[in-house]
């Protein structure tokens, strides 16, 4: 007799990845997300992560979170509608509207806790969602978890985007158009004023997931919105606090009527305990140091366009990227995994993504600069790229 708990429709599954070579182990970080780490007793260059800023272990947000553990403890100890929402909650979303030049802000416990709890509370039965294709998957979600009804529209096509919403608008209620603000896996920047326009030509709604524009676009990191001038004409902006801002979380930013429903029908945040204080308190002193300088920012992105070009001189294929987020695009899936696996021999870590996270065939190693990066670092990692792209004949030269 089989036995049932051994899982064997898992373990088949599993057998299947380990044959398509893009199965894989865990890699271990011993000690903090820098620049340079020590991953698996090695210490390498790393471009996988996406501490853009450098925050993840400055010195201001370890001291912030460890002065909110003293006065508040280690957890909230309920969820935020109860007994948990502390005053550092308060003071925090206070701190990012200001920063984001807007109403209000609602904090979510993750980034991908504030897209599956937000879509399903703002929208109904007899309303559309209208995704951009390659909108992140905790976006899917959310629209998965709504009753509205959903079209998708191709990636960054305007004209595919209005023709939905001519043929659809007047069967619908309400009508929300769903976008990231910056692209995870090829770095290209939404048509963010054109999808403004046509909402504003249908009377739509405008959602746009700034995960990977938080900290990065506009002034000192204040987003996509920012960057094209559109405050008050995007209703909901989603941004992280996980990435940029190196520590944990989400948020949107809109309007106060936004804040007070979502306080009343969002389910992570009435179903689930809210941030820790000790990130709270470091979330706080990151937005505080974008709010006193552009220094960060500036880093940033001298140190991606640097690394960029170095890239483009060799002939990598990065893509169309237009932010800090530098594809190099092989193709072949085990090709990619094989390249990323002879990157991290000589020294750096940057991980490989192939199908389902990016379209079959079109596997690349994604490139994440950060401003905490030398010049020096930076120059050796596109020295190692060359050295194992000639050698795998990737590059032309190659064997």
């Amino acid at each position: 007799m089989s036995n049932v708990h051994e899982l064997g429709f898992l373990r088949e599954k599993i057998e299947a990845l380990k044959e398509q070579g893009v199965y894989r182990k865990l890699p271990v970080l011993q000690g903090a997300n820098e620049a340079k780490i020590l991953l698996d007793g090695k210490e390498v260059i790393n471009l996988s992560s996406n501490n853009y800023l450098g925050f993840a272990n400055h010195p201001r947000l370890k001291q912030g979170a460890i002065s909110a553990v003293e006065k508040y403890g280690a957890g909230a100890g309920a969820v935020r509608t109860i007994v948990g929402n502390m005053a550092i909650h308060e003071e925090l979303e206070k701190l990012l509207a200001e920063f984001k030049r807007e109403e209000a802000v609602f904090i979510y416990q993750s980034g991908f806790n504030c897209n599956a709890g937000t879509i399903q509370a703002i929208t109904d039965k007899g309303d559309l969602i209208i995704s951009d294709e390659l909108n992140h998957a905790s976006i899917i979600d959310g629209v998965r978890l709504s009753r509205a009804d959903r079209a998708v529209f191709r990636h960054s096509d305007m004209d595919h985007l209005e023709q939905i919403l001519a043929e659809k608008r007047q069967e619908y209620n309400n009508v929300l158009i769903i976008t990231d603000g910056v692209f995870s896996m090829d770095g290209d920047i939404a048509k963010l004023p054109e999808i403004v326009e046509l909402a504003e030509k249908y009377e739509a709604l405008t959602y746009v997931d700034d995960a990977h524009g938080s900290g990065v676009l506009g002034e000192s990191g204040r987003g996509t919105v920012d960057h094209f001038g559109l405050q008050g004409r995007v209703d909901f902006t989603i941004g992280t606090l996980s990435k940029a801002i190196g520590v944990v979380g989400g948020y949107v930013a809109g309007s106060k009527t936004m804040y007070e429903w979502l306080n009343h029908r969002s389910r992570p945040v009435l179903f689930s305990t809210t941030l820790p204080p000790a990130a709270a308190g470091a979330i706080i002193e990151a937005i505080k140091m974008l709010m006193e300088t552009t220094e960060y920012t500036d880093r940033l992105w001298e140190n991606a366009n640097y690394f960029k070009q170095g890239l483009g001189q060799l002939g990598f294929n990065t893509g169309q990227s237009e932010t800090p987020i530098t594809p190099v695009i092989i193709g072949d899936e085990a090709k990619t995994m094989e390249f990323s696996q002879q990157l991290l021999e000589k020294g750096v870590f940057v991980s490989g993504i192939v199908f389902p996270t990016v379209p079959r065939g079109t596997g690349r190693v994604r490139c994440m600069v950060t401003a905490a990066h030398s010049k020096e670092q930076l120059d050796q990692a596109v020295e190692i790229f060359e050295q194992v792209g000639q050698k795998m004949g990737i590059l032309a030269g190659g064997h």
